[in-house]
């Protein structure tokens, strides 16, 4: 697993936003992948697992939209320099 962050070297927002799309299409694949979807029909794990996993999604597109504002105002302020 890629360890971006490892210096301690401040992220610049797009960088940020660019880890978020990657933790959420790895785990919107989790979300639609047919084991976890058996693990879940089969109650081999909690079935609020599925909420739970759904309440990530929501939150990480939610942290995502905050941090595209920033990332649209910097682009916008560069594109007009």
């Amino acid at each position: 697993m890629q360890q971006h962050n490892s210096s301690n070297i401040p992220m610049e927002p797009i960088e940020i936003l660019q880890e978020f799309n990657s933790c959420y299409a790895k785990i919107q694949a989790i979300a639609q992948n047919e084991n976890w979807l058996l693990l879940i029909a089969d109650k081999k794990i909690d079935p609020e697992a599925a909420t739970h996993l759904g309440d990530v999604l929501h939150y990480l597109g939610e942290a995502m939209g905050c941090v595209e504002e920033i990332v649209e105002i910097k682009f916008n302020q560069d594109a007009e320099v």
